[in-house]
């Protein structure tokens, strides 16, 4: 049940659409501290918001750009507002990281992805050693007793029609591919999913000149047998939608 589906063209799928709620419209000001945002919303409110993304974000230094953010009533929470999404050129990029994991599950739930399909069972945040968890296990399949695993990475780096990742040095990421790469040679299916949450790419590739050891990481990991997939979404106000299936170049 291997793939090489890293080699293949774009393909349109589904689509898988995940509703959101984004209708606060604002101006991105900054990001600081990793996870706390500025924005000034278009009655001119200068607001902090949550910003759901551990990476650099790199290319997001964009004061003046639209964005949009989600609201919570939850009273527990200290910030209110969720920065969800922001506007580059002509298309929406979403930047809340933990949606793909909400998108990806949808995808594997529907089966929208053939390789990944079929499964009874599909259990999210498992651990699988000390040090590690992957974001999903697959079991329960009919015609194949084999458990398979599968992280998922958010995309929003982008140049040109290129999307690339990492956006800085990730060492748990270098840490999820050896994970993987050690329950491939152990028996069991072991799969990345890289969703590209913007609608303006068409391949995905490792950005070696940020992070050379996660490059190398990710082929070694395909080299033992791991599958790698992408997914491109197109992000609006309303929802996020699995739209394509994008190559992978290593």
């Amino acid at each position: 049940m291997g793939s090489d589906a890293h080699r293949r063209a774009v393909r349109t799928i589904g689509p898988v659409t995940v509703p959101i709620e984004a209708r606060l419209r604002a101006r991105f000001l900054r990001r600081y501290k990793r996870f706390f945002a500025d924005i000034e919303t278009e009655d001119g409110r200068l607001l902090t918001v949550h910003c759901a993304n551990p990476g650099s974000m790199l290319g997001f230094d964009r004061p003046g750009a639209a964005v949009r953010c989600s609201t919570s009533d939850n009273p527990r929470r200290k910030l209110r507002h969720t920065l969800e999404m922001m506007r580059v050129g002509r298309t929406w990029v979403g930047l809340h990281t933990l949606r793909a994991n909400q998108i990806v599950g949808r995808v594997l739930e529907t089966g929208a992805v053939p390789e990944l399909s079929g499964y009874g069972v599909v259990d999210r945040e498992v651990r699988v050693d000390d040090r590690s968890r992957l974001d999903f296990a697959l079991s329960q399949h009919p015609r194949d007793r084999t458990k398979a695993y599968v992280e998922v990475k958010s995309v929003t780096l982008c140049e040109g029609s290129v999307a690339r990742f990492p956006d800085s040095v990730t060492e748990r990421g270098r840490r999820h591919l050896d994970t993987l790469t050690g329950l491939r040679k152990r028996g069991h299916r072991a799969a990345i999913v890289y969703l590209v949450q913007r609608s303006d790419c068409d391949r995905v590739e490792p950005a070696d000149d940020i992070d050379p050891s996660y490059g190398a990481a990710l082929r070694a990991a395909a080299a033992a047998g791991v599958e790698i997939f992408a997914l491109g979404a197109r992000v609006t106000k309303r929802s996020i939608a699995v739209e394509r299936r994008l190559p992978v170049l290593l």
